[in-house]
């Protein structure tokens, strides 16, 4: 019989491999990702993008690696009045830009029940402007489809809409579109209704698509719900069919559901490279991609600039909301490599450390009086003086650690981090070391 000890070795070993065969998955994906730096973004930002803008953000889209780019949304709900999504693609039609790996959200159209079908404006807006592929959308929920649609009306007009959009819509290379289906209340529609959800799953596995989406829109479902909705979508629409995911924050899930996704058979994500988003962010391509670089994907080195990550997607989101992107927020924002403590820092080759060069960025220092060690103080003192920080003592440093301590014991909280207030430190530290 087997030592109990043993065998509570072995299960643990096979808890291990099972975590290290999901991380061996992430090492090996080649997502598909579709850019939404030009939509996504600009959506829940403060000031929006201009058409010049656009025209800038472009090209460093494409450049920084991205081949699918959703070039914007047209209106459903006011058609008639234009925004700059529309003046964008009007221009990139009438300067003949390329638009090879262009998307479009646009809404299906309505089939009666007589068999008669309405095209609705945004598709014929897709026609007109010439972009090449589209991700369509639906909705599922019982919320989502109030005023819109019934079940029965649902089943006949996404079918008839992708009739339409094969047949009048010129792709790439003066091919068909690619289309994808997204469903804008998909974990919705899978909380609420599995049967009817598996169900459309199973009608849309029979159309000419390139595949689906599905979003949390409100970024309010569990990282294990959203794991069993792509689970089940990839039951009835094997490969090559694709299944894409969007994860808006709300809950704080947004990054842990988009790795669950992938993990169980989502194709990939769209996004945009930066964290803002219509809400109050999202699971944005450049925290996926870093976080796939953080478990030893290759293929992201390959594909993207990685080197430029970072500024790129600081760069947008300044652009965007016309002032910093948030300290704290994770990976990208201002204080995700200012060390506090020594303790924390990412070491390059240590598993599952993202070292900041690794996108584009570099280690700087800030101060916390309560835990800040003699090697942050003397960085932080370095970034501030401009002198190097093996010039200050160990005796000043560990001086200016035991006075912030005592500040705060006699009742005194200063931002010793503002340069004014280190640099007095400093000197009060250099007087009584």
């Amino acid at each position: 019989m087997a030592n109990p000890d043993q065998k509570k070795a072995k299960q643990a070993r096979e808890l291990y491999d099972g975590a290290m065969a999901k991380i061996d998955k992430l090492r090996t994906l080649k997502p598909f990702l579709i850019d939404l730096s030009l939509r996504e973004n600009p959506v829940g930002d403060r000031v929006g993008q201009t058409l010049a803008e656009k025209l800038a953000i472009l090209p460093k889209m494409r450049q920084f690696g991205f081949d699918n780019i959703l070039l914007g949304t047209l209106d459903y709900s006011y058609p008639d009045e234009l925004e700059v999504d529309d003046d964008f693609m009007m221009y990139l039609r009438d300067h003949n830009i390329d638009m090879t790996g262009g998307f479009v959200f646009t809404q299906i159209g309505i089939a009666s029940a007589t068999g008669q079908f309405t095209p609705d404006p945004s598709m014929l807006k897709m026609q007109a402007y010439g972009v090449p592929n589209s991700l369509h959308e639906i909705y599922l929920s019982k919320v989502g489809m109030k005023g819109q649609y019934d079940r029965d009306t649902l089943r006949r007009s996404v079918v008839a809409s992708i009739k339409w959009m094969n047949e009048n819509i010129r792709g790439e290379n003066g091919g068909k579109p690619r289309l994808l289906i997204n469903i804008v209340d998909g974990c919705d529609a899978f909380a609420e209704d599995p049967e009817f959800a598996c169900e459309i799953m199973a009608l849309l596995a029979e159309q000419e698509i390139e595949g689906i989406s599905i979003e949390d829109d409100r970024g309010t479902y569990m990282p294990f719900q959203v794991g069993a909705f792509i689970a089940m979508a990839r039951t009835f629409l094997p490969p090559p069919l694709k299944v894409l995911v969007h994860m808006h924050a709300g809950g704080g899930f947004e990054n842990a559901s988009l790795i669950e996704a992938l993990l169980n058979g989502a194709d990939g994500a769209w996004g945009g490279l930066p964290k803002s988003a219509a809400i109050i962010g999202h699971a944005s391509l450049g925290e996926l991609i870093s976080n796939l670089v953080r478990a030893g994907n290759p293929h992201m080195a390959e594909t993207y600039q990685l080197h430029n990550l970072l500024p790129l997607a600081t760069s947008l989101q300044v652009q965007d909301q016309e002032r910093p992107v948030p300290d704290d927020y994770p990976i990208l924002g201002n204080n995700a490599y200012r060390l506090p403590l020594s303790f924390f820092k990412q070491i390059a080759g240590r598993f599952m450390d993202l070292v900041p060069e690794a996108i584009g960025g570099t280690y700087r220092y800030r101060i916390a009086p309560v835990v800040s060690d003699p090697a942050v103080i003397a960085g932080r003192l370095a970034e501030v003086t401009g002198r190097r920080a093996e010039e200050f003592s160990q005796k000043v440093l560990e001086q200016m650690l035991f006075l912030m301590r005592r500040d705060l014991r006699a009742g005194t909280r200063i931002v010793y981090d503002e340069p004014e207030n280190l640099l007095k430190l400093y000197a009060r530290a250099t007087l009584s070391a």
